[in-house]
């Protein structure tokens, strides 16, 4: 049930209020001054607070500052016999979500609480979404090794110096990637990725310039490229290594000029992009075969992070085990569970080919297959591990 508070020195108001919102099913609590309310406002989470302008020793304006310094995230709906269009500015200018008039209109009031409470849920949401966000791009570990990579990002982030990230697969590329997004001066706008192993050579150019339509046999209407979908934030080319030639020609072309053409135009796009580029290939020797422009290698590795591999950070599986047990545990529904010191170091034993992909995996098969604890024998039994 939705919570409401009403702040209003008029008793009669007070009454009037409360006699209409608790008929719509509303839980509601009332103040008679600013302060009294603010009091409310701290020790309670309210979706909508009905606030009164005029109030003796806090007026309303007042009220609404102060639970915005403190955080409160409850939306505010201004109620004034005093009100004008000025008030109304500056109500709304401040942070409140509306403004309305005494005598209210009880129609438009309501509506009006509807719509502050769809605002405060939707606010909840995002938060809540946002978390779950961070928590599946968090890198986890506290090695030296990736001590060294979070220190990198934090002074390279909120530049705009392009990025080429080294590692091999499964060793967190992409997370370094979005932390570099989430942390930079860019993190209001899109970060856009493209998976150049993943898309077909003929069809590299269109995806990542666009294309007019009619351009080619299957070019039905214009198509915006990732370079300008990512306009203001972050594009994010994975595996980079994979690339044509051709295709890294016209990168090259669009980071230097910061300019693209769609495939088929003639027209040039201007482009704000910060380009962050990530593979698992040693492109020093792509280079010395042909098959990686070296000038284009030099232009992505203004910054160079290289990703350590599993087997060079071993002191971080307790940690990140620990963690996917946790996640897993949430996305299942269902109680964490354990796992005991002697099938830690089972796992600290293994080599991990496949890093923390690999590792994320096994502590899923034996989340499903085993009891309350994970043991070692649980580790010989379900797993490769010896």
């Amino acid at each position: 049930m939705a919570h409401l508070l009403i702040i209003d020195d008029e008793q009669s108001i007070r009454n009037t209020l409360r006699e209409i919102l608790e008929y719509e099913k509303y839980n509601v609590d009332e103040a008679k001054n600013g302060e009294e309310g603010l009091q409310l406002i701290k020790k309670n989470n309210y979706d909508v607070i009905l606030c009164d302008v005029k109030m003796p020793k806090m007026d309303g304006i007042e009220v609404l500052e102060k639970a915005q310094e403190h955080g409160i995230e409850g939306q505010f709906i201004m109620i004034s016999a005093h009100g004008n269009i000025e008030t109304a500015v500056t109500a709304t200018k401040k942070g409140a979500f509306d403004f309305i008039s005494k005598p209210p209109d009880l129609n438009r009031m309501l509506i009006t609480i509807r719509n502050a409470m769809d605002k405060s849920n939707l606010v909840t949401e995002t938060k809540v979404l946002k978390k779950k966000i961070i928590r599946a791009y968090d890198i986890v570990g506290e090695s030296e090794r990736i001590k060294d990579v979070k220190s990198m990002i934090e002074k390279v982030a909120p530049t705009d110096a392009r990025v080429l990230i080294t590692g091999s697969n499964g060793t967190g590329k992409e997370l370094v990637a979005r932390w570099l997004h989430e942390k930079s001066n860019r993190a209001n706008f899109p970060m856009i990725e493209v998976n150049c192993a993943a898309i077909p050579s003929e069809l590299i150019e269109s995806e990542l310039f666009g294309h007019e339509k009619g351009s080619f046999t299957s070019a039905v209407k214009q198509r915006v490229g990732k370079f300008e979908q990512a306009n203001g934030g972050t594009l994010f080319l994975d595996e980079i290594g994979d690339m044509s030639l051709s295709a890294q020609a016209k990168v090259l072309r669009a980071l230097q000029e910061n300019k693209i053409t769609r495939v088929g135009g003639e027209k040039e796009i201007k482009v704000n992009v910060r380009v962050v580029a990530a593979t698992n290939k040693d492109l020093k020797k792509s280079i010395s075969e042909n098959k990686f422009r070296e000038d284009l290698y030099h232009r992505l590795g203004v910054i160079l992070i290289k990703v350590p591999d599993l087997k060079d950070r071993k002191d971080d599986i307790p940690i990140l085990v620990d963690r996917f047990l946790e996640d897993i545990a949430n996305e299942y529904g269902a109680k964490k569970k354990s796992i005991n010191s002697k099938a830690i170091k089972m796992l600290q034993k293994s080599e991990w080919t496949g890093n923390i992909r690999e590792l994320r995996n096994v502590i899923e098969r034996l989340v499903i297959m085993c009891g309350d604890e994970v043991m070692e024998e649980d580790i010989t039994k379900y797993t490769e591990i010896e």
